[in-house]
């Protein structure tokens, strides 16, 4: 206990808030164990709000920026007290999990001399949830989400891209916070790409001693659209890597039912519509999914109705799948052939059942 107390001592007179937090929850740990359970209480409550909140105030806004265009070089936020709706595979949800378990018993595992590399990379399609699972991580966590901004990063001025990817580690260094690498690829690109600049192609180097500096006491996540752009030392760097596809079968019904967990339906609870709907999702990402869902959901509110019903998502759903070819014919044949009866598809579309069996017949 007294290590423990000697360990926060030094890290406040350094300012090591990392070293403070780490200890400070190791000594919480110690003392739950030996009975002072309401001491243990008191000390947790403290860093768990007071530090992250001292953190995020005095330190994480003073942020670095590009010496050539002054732009901040990361942006910072703070966990939502909102919970992200997220839905993934059981196997991929129970990788992150692990992820943030290890997180969590950090100090356990300091006191044990268990090394760990808390470095997480996730590749897939864009808008499958890379950048939710990051922002899921930070508030399970409790940590703030250290996002580093590669449009500033990459400067005109030779050898400054380097010195900003050192800004970014030093500035994420010895604080509570995960750092997130988003569209990593800007950044990690193989050594042997032929099309990159020279300066590109030193600044791999930069990145990797960074990696292994940082990565060691600290919480990394990266997350890249291209990992067949990467270069190979980066994957050797992260003890953890996902990839995150395309949701499937039960995922789809799932994200549907949180997409529209906070209105009326006439699906939710009919297996047949709801299972019709996550077939015509098949290949769409969360991002799409949730923009499918909040047009239709906008349409409602603007029309004054009540309940969100099938047919407007499937309306939605047609008009994101052709976009620049929108054609009345074409919708009212899908309506049809997803279950929509005639009578509802002229009531919502505003013309006449004539009009519908009309364009129905064309199609015959």
């Amino acid at each position: 206990m007294y290590t423990e107390i000697l360990r926060i001592i030094e890290g406040g007179l350094a300012k090591d808030t990392k070293k403070v937090y780490s200890y400070s929850k190791l000594l919480a740990e110690k003392m739950g164990k030996d009975g002072d359970s309401r001491m243990s209480k008191m000390i947790m409550k403290a860093i768990e709000n007071r530090m992250a909140t001292t953190i995020t105030m005095d330190e994480l806004l003073t942020t670095p920026v590009d010496q050539e265009s002054r732009l901040s070089i990361v942006d910072v936020s703070v966990p939502s007290v909102d919970s992200t709706p997220i839905v993934l595979p059981k196997l991929i949800d129970n990788k992150i999990a692990d992820f943030i378990n290890v997180v969590k018993h950090q100090s356990q595992l300091i006191q044990k001399g268990v090394e760990t590399s808390n470095s997480l990379l996730l590749y897939g399609s864009p808008g499958c949830g890379k950048t939710t699972i990051a922002k899921y991580i930070s508030e399970k966590t409790g940590l703030p989400l250290v996002v580093a901004r590669f449009d500033a990063i990459v400067s005109s001025l030779l050898g400054n891209t380097a010195k900003n990817i050192r800004k970014i580690f030093d500035f994420a260094d010895n604080k509570p916070c995960i750092l997130f690498l988003d569209e990593f690829d800007a950044i990690a690109k193989a050594r042997d790409d032929q099309y990159e600049l020279g300066e590109l192609k030193r600044v791999i180097n930069s990145l990797l001693q960074n990696i292994d500096s940082f990565a060691k006491q600290n919480i990394l996540i990266a997350a890249t659209n291209h990992p067949e752009l990467l270069d190979k030392a980066i994957w050797r760097r992260f003890n953890t890597v996902i990839e995150i596809g395309a949701p499937q079968d039960e995922e789809l019904v799932r994200l549907l039912k949180t997409f529209v967990d906070d209105f009326n339906t006439d699906f939710t609870t009919d297996e047949k519509k709801c299972d019709k709907i996550a077939k015509l999702l098949i290949g769409k990402s969360p991002s799409d999914i949730k923009t499918i869902i909040n047009n239709a959901k906008a349409k409602i509110v603007i029309s004054n109705r009540d309940i969100l019903q099938y047919e407007d998502v499937l309306i939605e759903l047609f008009e994101f799948n052709n976009r620049g070819n929108l054609t009345v014919d074409g919708l009212v044949e899908y309506l049809n052939d997803n279950g929509v009866p005639q009578a509802a598809i002229a009531d919502r579309m505003g013309i006449s059942l004539r009009q519908v069996r009309n364009y129905l017949n064309k199609q015959s």
